[in-house]
């Protein structure tokens, strides 16, 4: 009896002990909710069939021990089990589980599931209830039944408009897609034969980067459906998962407040590209996703979302206009860079000029550029790496060899990149730090920190390699006026004007310095004050340094390499060296070498000598005289006399002004208005030009036939000549001789028979008043040199006595005797009736003057006006 109370006992206890497994077991995974099976939330989407009936992976199934062990307080339905295996899947594959790993099976159960759920959104029960709402308004006309994976695709279209929840459970869906590509219904469907025949032996998650580097061989339905994914998956870095994976450290190094999204990270990243400790693995694996950007305008999300509306606003295009034609795309493209400062969108400023920083560093990322020149980086830059402009400046370095496709192609670059310091990556690279010191507070764009840094180019402080860059650019910009940008944009309309046919308009071809040319030729009509600023400026960087002047280089190569090859360009050294050796150099070198020094005497401003020795003198006397046209030179000289004048200033006046004396070009006002009569009367005497004044004495030889603008210039040169006369000069030599016998030994102040200033002047001047006689050409100067009413006088010295001899012969002829002239004396005195005659017309004369002046003070001959009123009454 006992032996059966104790065998009741136990089989109540295993019983018991059952029922309490069984409760356990109820609890580690709860029972199961029961939706309904038929989906129906977004009715337009079409209704669908929940898998298992609950809208989620079997809690009973292949998953049933992973569920238990790692999903226990789950609630299986609405995907919430699939979603704990999920993440359990992802922590396992980072190595962040201890324990038991989720099995093949399940994981194989589970990628059955979401392919299932993937066809239709009301099989996603957590995403159609989100998105309810944005599907109505956005994608009401899509439907799952019709197209499966339709509607998801539309949302996903559509993603920068969703509502955040809905946004939320679409990024769900594509971190899926990202680790499965199955996933995505639609791109699973166009490429399950090509990965099948081309990536079947990959690991999971890497399927789409697989197919990816595939892409040529694979079919178009599956091309078209990795561009549609690429561009959807592409502006979030959690969704590329290569990306993700070796760019971790440096996100977390310099973009670790930065939220995922809209591009956010990748340009963060970008931005940082060029840190010394930014990883080599980050960065080819960035460089290679911005390079399948810029090659397909499709997955440029960003730009696409920033500039959407300046596209059709601005450039009268549309995105799915240059999705559908390249040839819109381009001038699409063109149109927003060209026309960045007019576009109303900041994002999309600030857009492109991330994409026009991209091109300036890597020839990959300037898609014309990269096309056009295949051929010659293959051939001149194979063992170049991308990026930091090094491709870009091999093909600069070239650009000689290169084929005229890829040349115009570079030209179209550069003229590009000429706005911004962003845009010129070496020069910033090496001048970093005299950006960050010199033009801290000068903001980026419109060539200004570059302009700082030219001005900043005599500045000790500067480092070489920055020296050496900005040079190297300044060298670059004379090759061509569009290459400077600030004088393209500033004379513009007078280039239109004044030098139209200037420049060739071949592609790739450079206008070689003649556009600048004809603009300094012409400055004096220049109506724009930010043009002629500019031209200053250009002709600053002549006289600076040879090589900025592409004609005079040119012109003087050889002459340079013979007298000058160890003589550092810059500060004006080798024009200095160059004339010194005048005498030697090529005529043509000569020619172009003496042009700019005429152009130099423009402006006392590009003679920095000069400028500094005279400050104080320009302080005093020409304080109000505006640079240019040499008026602050002119009124130097003309103030040379001043006692308390500076020596040192003197001395350097009285060099340009035997510079004057010795070549028409160096005197600004006979060159400009005499050009004319040089043409006329000097056309030979032009091309003798060897310092020796042979216009000049040509124009004084043709005085009586000149202008009247250039007989008030030549006579204002010669007699300058003349007061400042040093003996042996070319244009007074005829008058050496004169000077020594005329003008006395008291008039030279110093030894070494220099006169003072004005001495000869006078000299000569009171030679020929006294009548003196003097060498006909000396007195031909003299006379050019005197006043206009004075010289009347002298050109005509034999009128009064005409005058004279014709009224003694009318005399004469009337039988009167020494009435009217004394012949003797040369007076003409009038005596008797004629005396009398003339008595009563000056008493006439008075009287009438007298009436015309009563009648113009009380107003009786004022004008006056009838005014006459008219309209309706």
């Amino acid at each position: 009896m006992r032996s059966l109370f104790l065998a009741l006992a136990l089989g109540a206890h295993l019983i018991l002990v059952s029922a309490a497994d069984a409760t356990a077991s109820a609890a580690a995974v709860k029972k199961e909710a029961a939706p309904p099976k038929i989906s129906n939330i977004i009715p337009s989407a079409g209704s669908a069939e929940l898998y298992n009936g609950n809208g989620d992976v079997s809690a009973t199934g292949e998953c049933a021990g992973d569920a238990k062990a790692a999903c226990k307080d789950v609630i299986a339905g609405e995907g919430r089990l699939a979603n704990c295996l999920t993440k359990r899947i992802r922590a396992q594959r980072q190595g962040n589980v201890v324990g038991r790993k989720v099995v093949d099976k399940c994981v194989e159960a589970l990628a059955a599931f979401k392919i299932d759920r993937s066809k239709k959104i009301n099989k996603d029960v957590p995403l159609a209830k989100a998105c309810k709402d944005d599907v109505d308004k956005l994608c009401k006309d899509v439907s799952d039944d019709t197209a499966p994976g339709s509607v998801i695709s539309c949302l996903l279209g559509k993603k920068a408009k969703l509502t955040a929840g809905c946004s939320a459970e679409v990024f769900r869906t594509q971190q899926e897609v990202a680790e499965d590509y199955r996933f995505d219904y639609k791109l699973y469907t166009a490429c399950k034969d090509d990965f099948n025949n081309r990536c079947k032996d990959v690991e999971s998650g890497e399927e789409l980067e697989c197919l990816a580097q595939e892409r040529l061989h694979v079919t178009w339905e599956c091309q078209e459906q990795m561009v549609r994914n690429e561009k959807e998956t592409g502006d979030d870095i959690r969704l590329s998962t290569r990306l993700f994976k070796k760019c971790l450290t440096d996100q977390r190094k310099f973009c670790k407040d930065v939220e995922p999204g809209h591009m956010r990270v990748q340009e963060c990243l970008e931005d940082h590209i060029d840190e010394a400790d930014f990883s080599a693995e980050c960065k080819a694996e960035l460089e290679e996703v911005i390079a399948s950007r810029v090659a397909d305008f499709r997955l440029d999300t960003a730009l696409r979302e920033a500039c959407e509306g300046d596209l059709k606003d601005t450039c009268d295009a549309t995105l799915k206009q240059m999705d559908e034609n390249p040839n819109s795309k381009t001038s699409a493209l063109n149109c927003l860079q060209t026309l960045r400062d007019e576009l109303k969108s900041e994002k999309c400023k600030a857009e492109i000029h991330r994409r026009l920083k991209r091109a300036a560093r890597d020839v990959r990322f300037d898609e014309k550029l990269a096309s056009a020149c295949t051929d010659d980086r293959d051939k001149f830059c194979s063992d170049i790496q991308p990026g930091s402009a090094r491709v870009i400046r091999c093909l600069q370095d070239n650009r000689n060899s290169l084929d005229q496709n890829c040349a115009a192609a570079l030209f179209d670059h550069e003229v590009m990149m000429a706005e911004d310091i962003d845009f010129k990556f070496p020069m910033k690279r090496a001048c970093a730090w005299e950006i960050s010191s010199f033009c801290k507070n000068i903001p980026h764009g419109h060539a200004r920190i570059v302009r700082c840094l030219e001005d900043q180019l005599d500045n000790t402080d500067m480092s070489k390699e920055c020296k050496d860059e900005v040079m190297k650019d300044m060298n670059r910009m004379a090759q061509d006026y569009r290459l400077n940008w600030r004088l393209n944009h500033a004379c513009e309309s007078e280039i239109q004007k004044l030098c139209p046919n200037s420049c060739s308009t071949t592609p790739g071809v450079t206008c070689g310095g003649l556009v600048l040319q004809c603009l300094q030729d012409k400055q004096d009509n220049i109506t724009n004050e930010a043009c002629q600023d500019e031209v200053f400026y250009y002709e600053l960087m002549e006289v600076t340094d040879f090589r900025n002047d592409v004609i005079l280089a040119e012109a003087c190569r050889s002459d340079v390499e013979s007298y000058c090859k160890d003589v550092e360009p810059g500060e004006g050294r080798v024009h200095q060296c160059l004339r010194y050796n005048k005498e030697k150099l090529s005529e043509q070198c000569r020619n172009e070498e003496m042009k700019l020094a005429a152009l130099e005497y423009r402006d006392i401003r590009l003679r920095p000598k000069l400028n500094k020795l005279c400050s104080e003198e320009k302080a005093v006397y020409c304080k109000d005289v505006k640079p240019g046209k040499a008026r602050v030179i002119k009124c130097l000289m003309e103030n040379m006399a001043q006692p308390n004048f500076g020596e040192e200033c003197k001395e350097e006046l009285q060099k340009r002004e035997d510079m004057m004396k010795s070549d028409y070009r160096y005197d600004i006002g006979v060159f400009t208005n005499c050009e004319s009569d040089v043409e006329t009367y000097c056309k030979e005497a032009k091309t003798k030009l060897r310092g020796n004044a042979t216009v000049l004495k040509c124009l004084v030889d043709n005085f009586k036939s000149l202008a009247e603008q250039c007989q008030t210039e030549m006579s204002r040169a010669v007699r300058l000549a003349l007061w400042d006369y040093k003996p042996g000069a070319a244009l007074t030599t005829t008058c050496d001789t004169d000077v020594e016998a005329q003008c006395p030994r008291g008039a030279r102040s110093r030894s070494g028979a220099v006169f003072t200033i004005g001495a000869v002047g006078r000299c000569l001047s009171k030679a020929l008043v006294e009548g003196k006689r003097l060498d006909s050409k000396c007195r031909a100067l003299v006379l050019v040199a005197a006043p206009k009413d004075a010289r009347v006088y002298f050109d005509h010295p034999e009128s009064t006595s005409a005058l004279m001899q014709k009224i003694a012969q009318v005399q004469q002829a009337a039988g009167l005797e020494s009435v009217l002239v004394d012949t003797v004396s040369s007076t003409i005195t009038v005596t008797g009736w004629v005396a009398l005659a003339c008595i009563i017309s000056l008493i006439i004369v008075f009287i009438g003057g007298a009436v015309m002046l009563y009648k113009r003070l009380v107003g009786a001959e004022k004008p006056h006006t009838l005014h006459i009123k008219s309209g309706d009454a």
